[in-house]
């Protein structure tokens, strides 16, 4: 049965409830649309572990009243990220956030506990109806100049909605995404395989670093996601531990994540003692530990089909080593919000939202498929098999820097250019009509 409510209101859909949905909720509600959104889980639960908000991310989030008073009970402030060879010795280092010159400050924070942030926002904002759990946005199409959403619940029973737009931020194994696009290629794998974990320990270099230690190939990633515990001194270590293997097979443990023991990889990894680190000791300190396989999509020409869009994953998942699937969730929910604002809530508004966003951003998800920042772990490889004593003279300082900030501009938080620009949804902006 169609939603009579829904036809009536046209509120913009939003498949997905997840930290690209949540902050498009919270945007559209900015701007004065109403909105409502679909989640497939029959209760949002504090998942995963850890990621970086870099501060381009983070000044969208200051601007939908999310301050340092709300994130810093999600996570800490980054001062520092690093590369760090497979001898122990610097590759490269930077100050981050404000310490860099940011006008905004990055946060390392737990993925979970930013969408429940988000989630409550929404509740409190827009009220808790907006957001309609156990329910699934399984296809669309287009009617007398609307969309109309097929939800499916849980027990398989399925209705349709009626909305102005229908944006989907649904994820990796988006429906929307697939009918949009249903001859798009498969999930692509490229080799590389993660284990993720947190542990308590004590926070080293800058106590709030974000370290890469290894090759490019044979890593370790860690870095705080809590301040450190008053009694203990010790905060909760976010680390990802991976390989890179012959994927010629594909993917062949079936399940995209799946709980491990830390004796199934620690093998790869015994011996990584540095004094300052002893990465077997961290690996074993997990109370659980998950394996993923490092996934994207290959990019596609358009993420718009008439009153249809998609946003987040949906539109360009991709490798996790830039620290910016979260942080280009939340620019793509307010880039669709500033054009909504000077286009109306119509197709005229997602077209201006796919051509601000979408050529740039799949560069960028092909950009990390080859290593992103990592890459310069990749260079150390080449030139001295990684084994150095002095990096100046494997790779000057200059190309360093350069190799760095050619990836920061890419990705949309160089220094300059993002201090300079004005907000993106002007204070005070609203939807006319």
């Amino acid at each position: 049965m169609p939603d009579t409510h829904d036809a009536l209101h046209a509120p913009v859909l939003i498949a997905g409830g997840g930290i690209g949905g949540l902050a498009l909720a919270l945007t559209l509600h900015q701007v004065g649309v109403p909105c409502l959104v679909f989640e497939t889980v029959p209760q949002l639960q504090p998942l995963g572990v850890g990621i970086n908000l870099q501060p381009n991310a983070v000044r969208e989030l200051f601007d939908l009243g999310l301050d340092e008073g709300a994130l810093d009970t999600i996570g800490v402030q980054a001062r520092e990220w690093a590369l760090v060879g497979r001898n122990g010795k610097d590759v490269y280092s930077e100050p981050r956030g404000r310490l860099a010159g940011y006008r905004w400050p990055q946060y390392s924070v737990h993925r979970g506990q930013l969408q429940m942030l988000l989630y409550r926002a929404v509740c409190e904002r827009l009220g808790a109806d907006t957001v309609r759990l156990g329910q699934r946005v399984v296809g669309y199409r287009h009617e007398d100049g609307r969309v109309v959403a097929t939800v499916e619940a849980r027990d398989g029973s399925r209705r349709e909605a009626t909305g102005a737009l229908l944006v989907a931020a649904d994820g990796l194994h988006s429906a929307v995404r697939a009918q949009m696009h249903p001859q798009q290629p498969p999930i692509h794998w490229g080799g590389a395989i993660m284990w993720r974990g947190t542990t308590p320990g004590v926070p080293i270099r800058s106590g709030a670093s974000f370290v890469g230690l290894g090759s490019l190939r044979h890593r370790v990633v860690f870095y705080p996601i809590s301040p450190p515990d008053p009694a203990t001194g010790l905060a909760t270590i976010n680390w990802i531990a991976e390989i890179t293997v012959d994927n010629s097979q594909g993917w062949t443990q079936g399940d995209w994540n799946r709980r491990v023991a830390v004796e199934d990889f620690i093998h790869h990894f015994e011996g990584w003692d540095y004094g300052w680190l002893d990465v077997p000791a961290m690996l074993r300190g997990a109370r659980e530990v998950f394996e993923y396989p490092m996934i994207d999509r290959d990019p596609v020409p358009t993420w718009v089909d008439g009153r249809v869009a998609l946003l987040g994953d949906a539109a360009h998942v991709m490798y996790p080593v830039g620290s910016n699937g979260a942080s280009q969730a939340i620019v793509d929910a307010r880039v669709l919000g500033a054009a909504l604002v000077r286009h109306g809530v119509g197709p005229d508004a997602l077209r201006a939202y796919d051509d601000a966003l979408c050529a740039d951003v799949s560069a960028l998800v092909l950009r990390n498929r080859g290593a992103g920042p990592f890459g310069l772990l990749g260079l150390v490889d080449e030139r001295c098999g990684g084994v150095f004593d002095d990096i100046d003279a494997v790779i000057p300082a200059a190309e360093r820097e350069a190799f760095m900030a050619r990836y920061k501009a890419a990705a949309g938080f160089a220094i300059e250019t993002l201090n300079a620009a004005p907000p993106t949804i002007a204070p005070g902006a609203r939807v006319q009509g």
